[in-house]
């Protein structure tokens, strides 16, 4: 099975001379294709550092990190910018939608954006919004439309490009819970029917429970992970488990 992603020996460091901090030490991480990874961890744990890197937002201080086969520690900010574009999806916890645009607006923004032809972009457009279950909202604009709607758009704008890794941070924690089960459902179905590649960081172990393998990191390095067998219910108790282990309940591993 291919790997999407391989992380070696990352590091991160902030500050200089007489104060450093170290958000990240010794990554070593791997994502191969169809799976569906969670990140979770304690409140300062590296999981932000970690997403930024991996989104190309910030880069290691030592390290590789190769995404489909290109390392992007090593890429210039235009190349990187190409590459941010083309190769991944981004799910955000406020949605980030544009009022002035309408939800298929929003949603082929990628497409749009790369010069795509008029008539895929009419086909992609199509394809997704019928998995996502939003066909019958496309000439909505965002504040017309619920929370639960509002992050399946930004799903679909994530995936209508076809990336090689979807980067969702928190992408439930603007949601109810009743909106929050159908996005993870969505995303659990992208992954299993469409191979849909996902990374996701998230403090809520139900969340978590969606995944099929889930990286635990603690100050700044892999504590443990989990794979999950065939029974969600039994996966989020093995994570309560482990986030227990870490210290502190649920609720602070934000």
């Amino acid at each position: 099975m291919d790997n999407i992603l391989v992380a070696k020996n990352l590091k991160k460091i902030y500050g200089s001379r007489g104060y450093n901090y170290i958000a990240l030490q010794d990554i070593d991480m791997e994502i191969k294709q169809g799976e569906f990874v969670g990140i979770m961890g304690p409140s300062g744990a590296g999981k932000t550092t970690l997403l930024n890197i991996i989104s190309t937002i910030d880069k290691p201080t030592s390290g590789s990190i190769l995404i489909d086969g290109e390392d992007i520690a090593r890429m210039k900010e235009n190349k990187l910018a190409t590459f941010r574009r083309s190769k991944l999806g981004f799910i955000f916890q406020d949605f980030n939608l544009l009022d002035t645009l309408t939800v298929k607006e929003n949603m082929i923004l990628p497409l749009t954006l790369a010069k795509t032809d008029s008539k895929l972009i009419e086909e992609r457009a199509t394809e997704v919004s019928k998995i996502l279950g939003i066909e019958g909202i496309m000439h909505k604009y965002p504040y017309e439309i619920s929370g639960g709607q509002k992050q399946r758009t930004a799903a679909a704008r994530a995936m209508i490009h076809q990336p090689k890794l979807i980067l969702a941070d928190e992408p439930t924690g603007a949601l109810d819970s009743k909106s929050s089960m159908e996005l993870l459902q969505c995303l659990s179905d992208l992954n299993q029917s469409n191979g849909v590649n996902i990374m996701m960081v998230t403090h809520d172990a139900f969340a978590a429970s969606y995944c099929k393998r889930i990286i635990f990191i603690k100050d700044g390095q892999l504590f443990t992970e989990l794979h999950r067998g065939s029974s969600r219910k039994e996966f989020f108790q093995k994570i309560l488990d482990v986030l227990k282990t870490m210290g502190g309940d649920n609720s602070d591993l934000i």
